[in-house]
Order: structure tokens, then sequence, then C-alpha cells
């Protein structure tokens, strides 16, 4: 048994897991029953975990009519991302509108599927790096070594993947060296990963008590980015690396598709989040299909689909 949450193909979300330990051994049913409505369970399987604030290039994916992940290397993504809008597709449900169609078809056409695939590859074997590097600082052997994961207030996404912060697990913040960044932030740091904050799952939103208390007052959107360092810094970092023409930036071969538009093409439904930029001090809640509209992926906040009401009961407008 691979996962220990995972989605099936009907779209419901299943688990597995056995009585928790207790001594290092699976403990008795007396002893792992808390009470009427509560018990102490051990996961079975593997877990998935979903790096927050960041998206990386597709090493692999869903064809439009099928379920089985095949690479992007794969001739038939060639083929689909060279014509996406080829009327042998199935039909987008509900209909991409005319001028995210005009926007995507300007990105897309020959080498669109090997482009992406090549910074994929550049962000997996970054991050292959990065955890080996960390073996050897500390030290440790492969089946020794632990992650520190920080969530945020979604812990797991719909697929059963851990939403979080990823780190190497260091008890002490200077020893044997100073704790390093991030997973999600050093591939940032790179330019290999674009940013994807996703509100409330990222500074400073995700410190708040409650998604109520969470909502960002209209007008101080660019305030409150530019007031959490942590933001600040990642933003800082993505205005650098383009900059450079580092990474996804890169001057003679950068990503043409970015990892959502090769998602929302191929499962043939538009994009659902709404975006506030956060480089103006507005109160407008731009469109999911107009988040192009935003020119720089930094800027972007998006706000799921679910909790638009709680923005606009807040004094926040859908723009026109």
């Amino acid at each position: 048994m691979a996962k220990a949450i995972e989605q099936l193909p009907s779209g419901i979300t299943i688990g597995h897991a056995g009585l928790g330990y207790r001594g290092g051994v699976a403990g008795s049913v007396r002893q792992q029953v808390h009470d009427g409505d509560t018990i102490v369970v051990r996961a079975i399987g593997n877990f998935g975990v979903r790096f927050l604030g960041v998206d990386a290039p597709e090493i692999s994916f869903t064809i439009p009519g099928e379920r089985t992940f095949r690479g992007l290397s794969d001739p038939r993504w060639e083929e689909f991302l060279s014509k996406p809008f080829d009327e042998k597709y199935p039909p987008f449900d509900p209909p991409l509108s005319q001028g995210l169609r005009q926007h995507l078809k300007a990105r897309v056409g020959v080498g669109t599927a090997l482009n992406h695939r090549r910074h994929a590859e550049a962000a997996e074997d970054l991050l292959e790096e990065e955890v080996r590097k960390d073996l050897s600082a500390l030290g440790q052997a492969e089946e020794d070594f632990r992650f520190y994961l920080v969530f945020a207030a979604e812990v797991m996404d719909r697929y059963g993947r851990l939403l979080s912060f990823l780190n190497r697990f260091q008890p002490e913040p200077f020893t044997p060296e100073e704790r390093p960044f991030s997973y999600n932030e050093r591939l940032l740091r790179e330019g290999r990963v674009m940013p994807y904050f996703i509100w409330p799952n990222i500074n400073p939103f995700r410190k708040q008590g409650s998604s109520v208390q969470a909502v960002i007052p209209p007008g101080k959107a660019s305030q409150i980015a530019e007031e959490d360092s942590a933001l600040r810094q990642a933003r800082g970092w993505v205005r650098a690396a383009r900059q450079k023409k580092m990474g996804i930036f890169d001057g003679s071969d950068p990503l043409r598709l970015l990892p959502f538009e090769v998602r929302f093409l191929a499962r043939r439904r538009p994009p659902d989040r709404w975006v506030i930029d956060l480089s103006k001090d507005d109160n407008l809640l731009i469109r999911p299909e107009k988040y192009y509209a935003v020119a720089n992926m930094e800027d972007r906040l998006f706000i799921p689909e679910e909790y638009g009401p709680l923005f606009m009961q807040a004094g926040w407008k859908k723009k026109k």
C-alpha cells in the first residue's frame, strides 16, 4: 500500500491506518480508544508533501481523456501542447474565455512539452541535490534523515498531500551549521519554480486565527505584502531571478507554459481562483481567467473560489 491518504478515480479521498503505536509496538484497542469519538491510529503508507508558495514545472500529468499520468517527454504531450485547442480534444467545461484562449495560443506550439520537461527535470535535480547536501551537512544516512514540516491554514489538499514548508530536521539553529531556508524557498531563490501564493496558506495570512481574520482589508494588499519579511523576500528572489535570466526565466529557453496552465489545459477546466494584485493597494478581485492581467507572477495572490464571498463581505469588488 503506497499511499496513506489518496484520492480515488471517483473523487473520494480515503485513508489507510492501523492502531497507533504504544511503546514501539501497535497498541491494543483498549489503549488506543480515547473516548466515543476519538481513536489513536498510525498511518499505513506514505504521504505526499506539496510545497506551499511555489509551483514547479510538471514532470508528468494526465493527458485529456486519460487517467494515467504520462511524462511530458511522451510524444502525446508534444502533440497536445502544440495544439491544445484542437477539436479532437474534449471541450472546456465551462468554456474558456476568448481572452485567455488568445493569451495561451501565443505561448503554445511546437516544442512546448519538451520545454516544460526540461525545466521540470532541472527543478527535480535541484531538489534532489539540496536533500543530499543536507544529508552530508548533518552527517546522516538516508534511513536516519528526518524532515521538518511547517503547516499553514490548510494541512492537507484534496489529493491527500500534506501542505507545508519543508526543511531538514535540525533542532539547533546553528548546529552543525546555520539552518538553511526551506526547500520551498531554496528552489524559488534559484528560479527553478514559480511563486504560487494561495491565500491563506502563505505569510502573513497563515498567521491569523481564522479565515475571517485572515481576509486582507481592501486597499491594504501591497502594504501587508511589503510588511511581511518572508513574503517580501520571496517576491524579491523572483524579481532577481527574472533580472538575471535564471531558471524558468532563462534568456535562451524560458518556461513557456506555467505549471498550473498545463494542468488546467489538460483537465479542460478554466482556472477558478480569484487574484489579488500584490503590487497595488486597491479593492479589486481579478477574475480567475484574467490572472495574466497581473504581469509579474510574484504579484499574484490567488484566492480559492470558496473564499470569494468572505472577501466580498469585507468590501472587495469583482473587477469587471
